[in-house]
């Protein structure tokens, strides 16, 4: 059993955990609302790529695709999976390397060659990569805030032409998970590249929202490759806020659990202490009124000796 002095100094320190830990769930809210409003943003913008596609994709000249290329691309396949540098966010990283590895077989049964190239957005999602028996042959750290996403999607895009380069890569895949609403999140995946023939042909469909129809003078091949540029961008960025998101999200229900259990810890550490400060002060009471005993009895034997 522990001492009044040794109950004082532990329940000091739970209630410093405890303020860490409180301090911790405010930033992972905080951090969850900023990361839904950097996808927020990117709404509109999206939507401004989509028609931009659909006009390209209405031209004549968009006869040339060929739709074999953008459905059953050949060579190596490169996975991009988007996990976390700090711990505390329960399941997020052992959930989204499960889904990548279910995401990969899925479409290396599709005929595609075995070589994969995978680039993990996170330290502790390389660990349970490598722990599955996967080789990480790039590796980025996770994006603080939601001002520096578009500055680590730019160094995504750098690694994906590399890959497409020198490595021969033919398909790209995104594997990450997205909020589904308060702290739960689904593992997601998506063919970034190339961009899979049933999308374009959504995107050739899509209706102009005024009756002025667009017209474009630049070559149809370099608009095209311009607006699959923004696609991708806008594309790894919505992939890797949900993901920023989602880890937020479980590291807010972590929270939420060790709060409770220091709440309960600690009211267990004050009973416990008050219970020893009461024995203390009985002891002490018991200690003084036998004191005041013996000495009543001395003074009584030596009053009868006089």
């Amino acid at each position: 059993m522990q001492t009044i002095e040794g109950l004082k100094k532990t329940i000091a320190s739970t209630t410093d955990l405890h303020t860490v830990v409180k301090t911790m769930k405010a930033m992972a809210a905080v951090n969850i609302r900023q990361f839904e409003r950097a996808v927020e943003s990117l709404r509109e913008y999206f939507r401004t790529v989509e028609l931009g596609l659909g006009v390209a994709l209405s031209s004549e000249e968009a006869g040339r695709l060929d739709r074999k290329a953008y459905a059953e691309a050949e060579g190596p396949i490169g996975v991009i999976v988007f996990g976390s540098d700090m711990g505390m966010c329960g399941q997020l990283n052992d959930l989204v390397v499960s889904h990548a590895l279910k995401t990969l077989e899925k479409h290396k049964g599709n005929g595609a060659d075995a070589e994969t190239y995978f680039l993990a957005i996170g330290e502790r999602v390389v660990g349970r990569l490598e722990e599955a028996g996967a080789t990480v042959g790039e590796y980025l750290t996770v994006p603080t805030s939601a001002s520096h996403i578009g500055a680590k999607v730019q160094e995504i895009l750098l690694i994906i032409d590399e890959w497409r380069q020198r490595e021969k890569v033919g398909r790209i895949l995104l594997c990450y998970c997205e909020p589904v609403g308060g702290a739960r999140f689904d593992p997601r995946d998506l063919q970034l590249l190339p961009v899979e023939h049933p999308r374009l042909v959504e995107y050739r469909r899509n209706e102009w929202p005024t009756n002025n129809l667009p017209r474009f003078t630049v070559p149809w091949a370099t608009l095209f490759a311009s607006l699959i540029r923004q696609y991708l961008f806008v594309s790894l960025f919505k992939a890797l806020a949900a993901s920023l998101a989602s880890e937020n999200a479980s590291r807010l229900a972590s929270m939420q659990g060790a709060e409770k259990s220091i709440k309960e810890r600690l009211e267990d550490l004050q009973a416990e202490y008050n219970r020893n400060r009461q024995m203390s002060i009985t002891e002490e009471l018991l200690d003084i009124v036998a004191g005041f005993e013996a000495l009543a009895q001395k003074q009584g034997s030596e009053e009868e000796i006089t």
